[in-house]
Formats: C-alpha cells, sequence, structure tokens
C-alpha cells in the first residue's frame, strides 16, 4: 500500500478498524473498492451500512467503477502478461500463453497431466521474460496432496541450457555472463531459489480452501514490491473438497454458492496483482450422452461462467496429451499436444 493509501482516511475507519481489513487482506483502496458490503461488514465486525458507505469512498478515492473508453481498456490489457506453457503448440492455441488477470481451469481425468500442468507453470513463471515467464513466484494451494519438490527439481532441469543460464543470472545464482549449466553446485542453487519462490499450502478442507485464497491476496499484494512478484496462484485442485464434502441435490446450492465465492476471491487476487489465476478441476461422466465424449467438468455453469479459459485434457498414445481449448472470449477453439515426460511438458 503507498503512503498517500492510508485506510484510516476513509470515513468511518479507526485504527481497529484498519487493522482487521489489513489482516484480511483488504490493504488497499482498490481491494476495498471491489468488495461487497458483506463481506467487508464480517471481515471488520461493522454494520452493512457502513461497510457501503466505506466502498463507495474507496471507491472515489481509487477512481474505479465508472465507465471508460474502449482505447482505455486495450491500454490496461497491455499491461497483461502471457505465461508460456512451454510447449509451442499449446501457447499458439492460447495467444501466447497463460494470461495474468484471467481465470485458466484445466480439466480432465486422473493422470491426464492436470497436476504437471500446474508444476510446470510454477517453474516457468520464474524464467525471464525472454523465455516466456514472467520473472514472478508462485502461490500453490493444494487440495488433493500432489505438489511434489521433486517434480520441480526434474522440471528445472528439463530446460534447455540457455533458459537455465538465463534464469541462474535472474535469480541471482550467477553473476551476467558467468552461469553455467553444467555446474552442479549453481543447478542446486537454482533450484533452491525456485522452491523458494513457491509458496505452498495444503488445504484440509473446503472451508480451510476459502481462507486459504484469502491469504494467497495478503501474500501477492505484499509482494508487489519485491524482485519476484507473485504472478501465478495455482489451485490444485478446485473441486475435490467440494464434491467429496457437498453430496446429493439437496446440498448442491451451498456448495455453489460457496464455490462461487471462492472463484470471485481468485479473481479478485489476479485482478488486483495482475497475477495468472490456473485451477484444475475434475471430471464426471455424462450418461445422457450418446455421441462424442461423455465427460464433464464438476462445478456446473458457475464455473463455466467465472473461467475465462476452459482447457480439456486428454490422454492420447503413451507420453502424448491433446490440450484442447474448450471456452475462450477472444480465441477460436482448438488442440494442441503436448508430451509428458521426466523434464516437464514437452513438444511433440
Amino acid at each position: 500500500m503507498s503512503a498517500s493509501e492510508d485506510l484510516e482516511d476513509l470515513p468511518g475507519v479507526g485504527p481497529a478498524t484498519a487493522e482487521k481489513l489489513k489482516e484480511n487482506g483488504f490493504d488497499s483502496y482498490q481491494g476495498i473498492a471491489v468488495a461487497s458490503p458483506g463481506e467487508l461488514s464480517n471481515t471488520a465486525d461493522i454494520g452493512e451500512s457502513s461497510a457501503a458507505d466505506i466502498i463507495n469512498a474507496a471507491r472515489d478515492a481509487a477512481d474505479i467503477g465508472g465507465f471508460e473508453t474502449g482505447a482505455t481498456v486495450l491500454e490496461r490489457r497491455e499491461q497483461i502478461g502471457k505465461l508460456t506453457w512451454g510447449v509451442d503448440e499449446v501457447d499458439d492455441l492460447l495467444g501466447g500463453g497463460v494470461e495474468t488477470q484471467s481465470i485458466t481451469e484445466v480439466y480432465g481425468e486422473f493422470g491426464a497431466g492436470k497436476s504437471q500442468v500446474t508444476h510446470q507453470l510454477a517453474v516457468n513463471v520464474q524464467l525471464p521474460a525472454e523465455h516466456g515467464g514472467l520473472e514472478g513466484s508462485a502461490i500453490f494451494i493444494d487440495s488433493e496432496d500432489t505438489f511434489r519438490p521433486e517434480r520441480i527439481e526434474q522440471m528445472v532441469e528439463g530446460q534447455d541450457d540457455e533458459v537455465l543460464e538465463d534464469t541462474m543470472e535472474l535469480h541471482g545464482v550467477a553473476e551476467e555472463g558467468e552461469a553455467d549449466a553444467t555446474d552442479e553446485a549453481m543447478f542446486d542453487a537454482l533450484v533452491e531459489s525456485v522452491l523458494d519462490k513457491i509458496h505452498v499450502a495444503k488445504a484440509f478442507n473446503s472451508n480451510h480452501q476459502i481462507l486459504l485464497a484469502e491469504k494467497a491476496q495478503e501474500i501477492a499484494s505484499e509482494t508487489q514490491e519485491e524482485e519476484f512478484p507473485v504472478r501465478l496462484l495455482a489451485v490444485d485442485s478446485l473441486t475435490a473438497h467440494f464434491r467429496a464434502e457437498y453430496v446429493g441435490r439437496g446440498e448442491l446450492a451451498e456448495r455453489q454458492q460457496k464455490l462461487n465465492k471462492h472463484l470471485h476471491d481468485l479473481m479478485r487476487v489476479g485482478d488486483l496483482n495482475n497475477t495468472a489465476v490456473v485451477v484444475t478441476n475434475q471430471v464426471a461422466s455424462n450418461p445422457d450422452s450418446f455421441f462424442g465424449d461423455p465427460t464433464q467438468p464438476i462445478g456446473g455453469n458457475i464455473l463455466g461462467h467465472t473461467s475465462t479459459f476452459r482447457i480439456y485434457l486428454r490422454k492420447s498414445k503413451g507420453d502424448k496429451r491433446i490440450v484442447k481449448l474448450v471456452d475462450a472470449p477472444n480465441l477460436p477453439d482448438g488442440e494442441g499436444v503436448m508430451r509428458v515426460e521426466e523434464g516437464g511438458l514437452m513438444n511433440e
């Protein structure tokens, strides 16, 4: 938060209220401006009427909430980063890579490679910009005990020598022009640096997962002025806990309501911090489908409407995977092929 953004300058915000807001990730005018009165009321223990006044004041101070020209929108979109998938066909499919300020959903059956994607992106986000990285760090919310630091090491090792050497310089492991991809000590130092820039938290249930998303906003906000700001938030998997805890049609409405709130918390992290949000999702078989692929992603319309990009991963022969872009606001549907190897995601 900049020095000019003192929360106590907002009407109705005293020292105690300001402290509660900051503790819960509302540490900027913009963060408060995009909150709902109910959300702020619960966070700061104030009435909804007071919360609405605070939000309106923050909107005025942050100068958001009004209309703007298409030219202004285009200018803002130029700030959006593109994170390489590491596979040429898939990057082309996504118009250059995974977008920041967007939610990208990756769904598929068990063993399709969803967790491989989140691990690879957690490595790629730390690469230099000239190699498709965002020179940032990652947050990894793990709901299925999938995160493996050993896999990160393999994926770092799977990078080309030139990429490794430039990344060593970026991470301060070697001086400019002195990086050596074959130097074991340098490589070990790079792996340690990469792992150090992935904030991992294991979600034990859906309520804990929702809390972790709120904590992620706090971490992302704190790092924006640092050398490696948070540029990736990965959730693997988004729906596992919700699916296990809310069983049957009687609990469907509550599940969707909580999932909706969770998705909007994730979206806020992306919007406020120029961060790419990547979530994995499970699938279920649709018994009414007589033609084509019967698998459908969990989460229903709420997830379908909230995800900016939807990607379907499908097993193919051997280590090959079909990557299908199912939905995107500005890109045509299409397919690409990648291989999942020990060194990570590779071109066919």
